[in-house]
């Protein structure tokens, strides 16, 4: 008898068939890797005392000038402040435009349908596609600013729950926002021009108008496209457009940013499909994962053939991206298959370069910091601490690995024994499934609640494990081995 150990990369792979994922973890939920562990993610708790109206598709949370924490959040139809005890507020400023809480599809001149592409995604032909609403919100000192598509006002906020917000004094019509580094804010699809960038005088977000003695200007991008959201990065702002990315760099002098495009067909996919890290910047595209450090190019993803062959591209204006700092991880949040609201994730561990996916229904994100946990809102209009104990509301943390085979798998293998690490004894199930050939059915053996030696019995050529967790204590999976007789062929 020898020992066979259970042992694959960090990071899931799902390119391709479940065999070519050999040797490599298949497929998970609510599972970490992180500094050579496999652990569950944290669990969640409910953290706001009511729901909201309509669906939350973006959160901000700040500190005052007080040093308190504030938190706002915005659905397709109400803007909410919620207090460190959970408490919403309701500060939709008076005749506030509705939008939508789902993308459509809209006739068109002489037909009612749309194609398809090579992942499912629509192909515009003579049919337009509503999206889903997405506002967007930044902090201008301490108080709140934000617009949407929708609406296309650019409100202010000033922390009162007693006060509605009010429409910047001067500032023109927007259908995203950013604040720079430089206090100067940026209205994105300005004047109703998709391409417009216009900006205010520095520290002063009630004057626009272009003037000797001030820095506010515009700019109309060179793109077919229409500007979707922007980031701030060290040494400017990247702005993002459903086609192409440009880099809005600050001068100070009479043309105040100069603007360079940095690459084309490298659109985002949706108005919250990015986040800045630092000089960096990831974003999800169409079919494609990007990243910025200087240039734009491809991020190569172990999971894109599952993600973008599953997505409901008519709702894709949902996704929304987050960033968790303290695990260095960025997770896309989208709608799969039929779905049309958003119900699995996507994560890039961007310290360690290895990717993980799982199901999971959360709309909007805003990350650690200034809360003590990262807060996120769910589809049922709750927003909840996440990274908090080992709950997770029925649902469970599971790994499943990819086929493996001693040699190069024209020898069976009989198994007698597994011996896990100590941190999964008690803790977690193990399940395996066993053929002799690729195109054969599975057998399943287990699950077996694993000890600390523990009896099994299969024999195949090919070998998946299937690790499930059995409590809601925060297990560890090592390098479980297991105790094998070689055989010859079947």
């Amino acid at each position: 008898m020898a020992y066979f150990e259970i042992k694959a990369p960090p990071g899931i792979y799902r390119n391709g068939t479940q065999l070519q994922s050999q040797g490599r973890w298949y497929d998970c939920n609510l599972v970490r890797f992180t500094s050579g562990t496999i652990r569950p993610v944290g669990g969640w708790r409910t953290k706001s005392t009511t729901t909201m109206t309509g669906s939350p598709r973006a959160m901000m949370s700040w500190r005052d000038n007080s040093n308190t924490s504030q938190c706002a959040i915005a659905t397709h139809s109400h803007i909410y402040a919620m207090s460190r005890a959970g408490v919403l507020s309701d500060i939709t400023p008076s005749g506030y435009t509705v939008g939508r809480a789902d993308a459509s599809a809209v006739g068109g001149y002489g037909s009612s349908t749309y194609g398809v592409g090579i992942y499912g995604e629509p192909i515009a032909d003579s049919t337009e596609i509503q999206d889903a609403t997405v506002n967007s919100l930044d902090a201008w000192g301490e108080d709140l600013v934000f617009c949407g598509p929708d609406d296309t006002t650019i409100y202010q906020w000033n922390l009162n729950t007693a006060v509605l917000p009010t429409k910047v004094t001067n500032s023109p019509t927007a259908t995203s926002l950013l604040v720079t580094q430089e206090g100067i804010l940026m209205a994105f699809g300005a004047e109703d021009v998709p391409r417009r960038v216009k900006w205010s005088d520095q520290r002063n977000n009630t004057l626009w108008a272009p003037d000797a003695t001030n820095q506010a200007g515009d700019f109309d991008l060179q793109t077919n496209g229409r500007i979707l959201f922007g980031l701030r990065i060290n040494g400017g702002v990247l702005i993002l457009t459903d086609q192409d990315v440009h880099l809005a760099t600050y001068t100070g002098d009479n043309r105040i940013y100069s603007f360079d495009k940095k690459s084309d067909g490298c659109g985002a996919i949706s108005r919250a499909a990015g986040v800045a890290l630092d000089s960096q910047a990831v974003w999800m595209g169409g079919g494609s994962f990007w990243t910025y450090n200087g240039f734009a190019q491809p991020l190569p993803c172990d999971v894109s053939d599952y993600v973008f062959s599953d997505l409901n591209y008519l709702q894709q204006s949902k996704i929304t991206c987050e960033l968790n700092s303290e695990f260095g991880e960025v997770t896309w949040h989208y709608p799969s298959g039929t779905s049309v609201e958003i119900d699995r994730y996507v994560r890039w561990n961007f310290r360690e370069n290895h990717w993980t996916i799982g199901q999971l229904a959360r709309l909007c994100a805003a990350d650690r910091g200034v809360a003590p946990y990262p807060l996120k809102c769910g589809s049922d209009g709750y927003v909840y601490e996440h990274e908090v104990g080992n709950s997770y509301s029925g649902s469970m943390p599971y790994l499943e690995g990819g086929p493996f085979m001693m040699g190069l798998g024209d020898s069976v293998f009989y198994t007698s024994q597994l011996v896990p690490d100590d941190k999964t004894v008690g803790d977690v199930t193990a399940t395996f499934f066993v053929k002799f050939y690729p195109d054969d059915a599975e057998a399943s053996f287990g699950p077996y609640s694993l000890t600390s030696r523990t009896d099994v019995r299969f024999g195949g050529r090919l070998m998946r494990v299937r690790f499930d967790g059995a409590t809601t204590n925060d297990w560890r999976i090592g390098v479980p081995r297991l105790d094998v007789t070689q055989g010859g062929g079947r």
